[in-house]
């Protein structure tokens, strides 16, 4: 658990401005990217002190410093329930975390909750208190991994789509088997490479696959890993016998091209080199009155 905590933090640095474009689609008519983000994980801390109890459910928490087009600073807070348990006590903590940030920051927020349990039952999304005539419903953005589609997250643009798409995979462990599982997990590696992104989305991206989806064989860890190396490593598609022939006489033109221009030019520079020196001795022949050395020159140029 600790581990897919780690992942979760560090993907979310790594392409949270995919995570803005993913949830709006005016993101960057609202947000101003270019001055980056700030994430506030210290100040989150403490607020509220990491629980050390084994048993506890298991959050991973970012709470981020964006800015909008207009200059204003606004807070992003996002929830990840990542043990896949279902929690009763959800909404409320969801509502602890925003009016403790509020109390201490006073800060606009906007709250994320995330879950990737299996529970389809399970989709808590406001907290509410009503009490003699005093009522309370505090409401946050809810995504549930189980309920999205594959077809629409293969087809998206953005690379945060393919961090569901590898938490979706990791969903289907134990519906099927280790070997199913490998072949879903080098297929969604394929598709990754095959995506118009950066080096660096791939990289994390890729990583972020690597170790969300985790096998009991080391076979198929080794497996795995080996299929990547060959997908990385691949040339250019093999030449067929005429694509080859055609490509070898275009070089050998090219070649033969080079050698030609250059004997042309060797040539050229020569006659010019003599061209000139006959015009020097014809002028030196009758500077110092040496007709007979200047009609020989003359001569030998006919």
């Amino acid at each position: 658990m600790k581990r897919d905590d780690s992942l979760w933090k560090a993907i979310l640095e790594d392409v949270f401005e995919d995570f803005l474009r993913f949830f709006f689609k005016n993101a960057d008519e609202l947000f101003d990217m270019e001055r980056g983000f700030v994430f506030l994980d210290k100040e989150l801390e403490k607020l509220f002190p990491s629980n050390q109890d084994e048993f506890s459910p298991k959050y991973v928490d970012k709470l981020v410093k964006v800015f909008t087009k207009t200059g204003t600073e606004q807070w992003v807070l996002i929830h990840i329930e990542v043990q896949g348990n279902t929690d009763a006590n959800f909404g409320h903590r969801m509502f602890q975390y925003y009016y403790r940030i509020y109390d201490k920051y006073e800060r606009p927020i906007t709250a994320f909750a995330i879950l990737t349990d299996r529970n389809k039952r399970f989709r808590p999304q406001t907290y509410e208190q009503d009490f003699l005539g005093t009522t309370l419903r505090y409401s946050f953005n809810l995504f549930k991994v189980l309920e999205q589609k594959e077809q629409t997250l293969l087809e998206s643009s953005n690379p945060f789509a393919m961090v569901i798409l590898t938490v979706l995979a990791a969903l289907k462990k134990g519906k099927l088997t280790e070997n199913e599982l490998l072949t879903e997990k080098i297929g969604l590696a394929k598709r990754l490479l095959a995506k118009d992104f950066s080096k660096d989305h791939i990289r994390v991206l890729m990583n972020f696959l690597k170790l969300y989806i985790r096998f009991e064989n080391t076979e198929n860890i080794v497996n795995f890993e080996k299929e990547i190396e060959e997908l990385t490593h691949k040339t250019k598609k093999t030449m067929g016998i005429e694509e080859f022939v055609l490509d070898r006489a275009k070089r050998m033109g090219e070649k033969i091209g080079i050698e030609i221009g250059m004997k042309k030019g060797m040539k050229k520079g020569i006659e010019k080199g003599i061209e000139k020196g006959i015009e020097k001795g014809i002028e030196k022949g009758i500077e110092s009155r040496n007709f007979s050395f200047v009609k020989t020159l003359l001569e030998e140029t006919d």
